[in-house]
């Protein structure tokens, strides 16, 4: 990995744990946070997208129109999961162990469907990450254990779409060729349509109330959120994803840092060595590759 890639996967990770972190503080609401987020990303980059699109000479593909469609379906599961998980569990398990699911599964998606074998490394760096898991989600029982086993069942479904969008971003990015501004800004217009299919099916009455207490969220994701997805697939044009990923993943301990600094989570330091593990495993399952 060059030492440009390098700078840009790690700038990634750090807007990342802090985006994460802002999305956090966010309590209730979760799908009208999440509209107005991507509406503001959509308001932000989509003028950029275009922009580069016509700097480039307006290539035309079908893959502009249907990659960027098929990523914000897979963003939509993502976003929803993950604020539900944040509502309801803390960042400290949420956050590594969807993080640390996507390699799993993919692995296992691997196994089953390709008949490859992970080998020796493959194997160790899926224990790790188990062992991860298992350590940030343990300690006291009773409604610690409780919250902590909702925080594993939010952060599976996330780490899934997390699987699901990485596989296609990287599909995109290679095969398809596409732009990475003008791809995300597509597919934040695509997933700001979508949501606003289902705003009915919720308190809409509540979107003014929920931008003015969230006001800075909002901003904070709609802006660091985009930044560090387009800095990972402009990274992904020159380096294998392979190489990209566990760089990427150190946002993992950096989340867990801030979610005892910001909001005193309990056993700061089981989740911190749990996350590590998760990271260890994922660098393992890389090189095993």
């Amino acid at each position: 990995m060059s030492g440009s890639a390098l700078a840009l996967v790690l700038t990634a990770a750090i807007c990342h744990a802090l985006w994460n972190v802002a999305a956090k503080g966010v309590r209730g609401d979760g799908y009208l946070f999440v509209w107005w987020y991507d509406l503001w990303s959509t308001l932000l980059w989509v003028p950029v997208g275009i922009a580069l699109l016509a700097r480039a000479g307006w290539p035309w593909s079908w893959g502009l129109l249907f990659g960027p469609l098929v990523s914000a379906a897979v963003h939509i599961v993502y976003q929803l999961a993950l604020q539900t998980g944040y509502n309801r569990a803390d960042l400290g398990v949420v956050y590594p162990v969807a993080r640390g699911v996507g390699p799993l599964l993919t692995m296992a998606a691997a196994l089953a469907a390709l008949h490859e074998r992970p080998g020796r490394t493959g194997v160790l760096g899926a224990l790790a990450i188990l062992l991860g898991i298992v350590v940030v989600t343990g300690g006291r029982g009773g409604p610690d254990r409780h919250r902590a086993m909702l925080g594993v069942r939010w952060g599976v479904l996330t780490g899934a779409a997390i699987a699901g969008y990485t596989l296609w971003d990287d599909h995109a990015m290679t095969s398809l060729a596409l732009l990475p501004v003008t791809y995300f800004a597509f597919g934040s217009a695509c997933q700001t349509a979508m949501l606003s299919i289902g705003l009915h099916r919720h308190d809409t009455s509540r979107l003014g109330t929920v931008l003015h207490r969230h006001w800075r969220q909002v901003g904070v994701v709609a802006v660091l959120s985009p930044l560090a997805y387009i800095l990972v697939l402009e990274a992904m044009r020159t380096t294998p994803v392979s190489l990209v990923a566990p760089v990427r993943e150190s946002s993992i301990v950096i989340g867990s840092l801030l979610a005892w600094w910001l909001f005193k989570e309990s056993d700061p330091v089981r989740k911190v060595i749990g996350a590590g593990a998760v990271l260890l495993g994922i660098g393992l399952m890389v090189v095993s590759g």
